[in-house]
């Protein structure tokens, strides 16, 4: 099909996906005439989207006598009439400086945030996969009878919190010397090794504070558990403004609800972890019924060269590809050389 397309064809088709990109109107052939720069006139024009029709790279919209590109006609257009455009400058600065060395979990949430601010679509990450996680910190305060709150820090720097509902009441003395210990003795060590370990040290260990450690080891292998793989998605609201998207209520209470399981996206992300850069799926390409009417621009992200998860945007097929594909790219590389620096 592609082969069949000449050079004035090709200048038509990137002509109508541009301005149909610009201002989401269906575009005549008195506009295409103008505005191609080609020497003919409307009627060869009509001629020229006839046949582009009949390949199905644009279509006419009921309502309208002008074409649309359609999903093929937008993957020809990305795959070779596309020109990509540099990032303009403010936009990398902000992306360097929200991109900076940190904890891996706070590092890919500004990273999905600031996707969707960049694009005003929806930024999506997946997480990087861990096996283990070690803690730096465990810390155990009193809330009320028979609730504790477990601070646990594990050694990236991420913080989380956890009420304890305990078989009785604590004094604060117990609750330091439950800390202390664990602190003392296997801080710096994974999770799922602490919970072999202590399986055959508890014999030897005060047993009114054992409940309080066991509690605490099973929280963080919960977390191990929960957190091997996710999807993190930001601005999803946004795509409630894309009148593309908006006009069927119906298709976009299906697509958030993709965004709340997030199976299908955990899968569609897993799929692009092998790309040597940027992936883009547009339409029925992602595989994923609901996002037939959307484009995923993805890229992974690495930790000393090895590919640990991924990251992207999500909005409609007609968006502005020649941006929306740098701000991936150069966003990837942010991220990837953030959490080397970090190792």
């Amino acid at each position: 099909m592609q082969s069949m397309l000449n050079q004035r064809s090709e200048r038509l088709l990137k002509t109508l996906v541009e301005l149909y990109i610009a201002d989401g109107q269906p575009v005549g052939s008195r506009t295409l005439a103008m505005a191609s720069g080609l020497d003919l006139s409307s009627a060869s024009i009509r001629n020229m989207l006839s046949d582009l029709e009949a390949m199905g790279l644009v279509a006419a919209p009921h309502t309208s006598a002008g074409r649309i590109p359609t999903s093929r006609g937008y993957r020809l257009f990305v795959d070779r009439l596309l020109t990509v455009s540099p990032l303009e400058s403010d936009a990398v600065r902000e992306l360097e400086s929200g991109l900076q060395p940190d904890s891996p979990q706070r590092l890919v949430h500004a990273a999905s945030s600031l996707l969707s601010e960049l694009t005003h679509f929806a930024g999506v990450v997946l997480t990087p996969q861990r096996s283990d996680v070690a803690f730096r910190q465990v810390e155990f305060l009193r809330l009320s009878e028979r609730r504790v709150l477990l601070i646990l820090v594990t050694l990236d720097g991420d913080v989380q919190n956890h009420l304890l509902q305990t078989a009785r009441d604590y004094a604060p003395g117990e609750l330091v010397e439950a800390g202390n210990f664990l602190n003392q003795h296997y801080a710096g060590q994974g999770m799922i090794g602490i919970a072999h370990r202590l399986e055959t040290e508890l014999a030897g260990i005060k047993r009114d504070i054992t409940e309080l450690m066991s509690a605490a080891i099973d929280f963080g292998r919960q977390s191990i558990r929960s957190s091997a793989e996710s999807v993190m998605i930001s601005g999803g609201n946004n795509l409630l403004h894309v009148r593309d998207l908006s006009e069927n209520m119906t298709r976009l209470r299906e697509l958030f609800d993709v965004f709340e399981h997030k199976t299908e996206l955990l899968g569609l992300l897993n799929q692009s972890r092998g790309a040597q850069g940027v992936s883009l799926y547009i339409g029925d390409e992602s595989g994923v019924i609901t996002l037939d009417e959307c484009s995923v621009v993805t890229a992974p992200y690495r930790i000393n060269g090895q590919v640990v998860g991924t990251l992207g945007v999500i909005g409609p097929t007609r968006m502005a590809y020649e941006r929306v594909i740098p701000i991936v790219d150069i966003t990837a590389r942010l991220v990837s050389n953030a959490l080397s620096y970090g190792e």
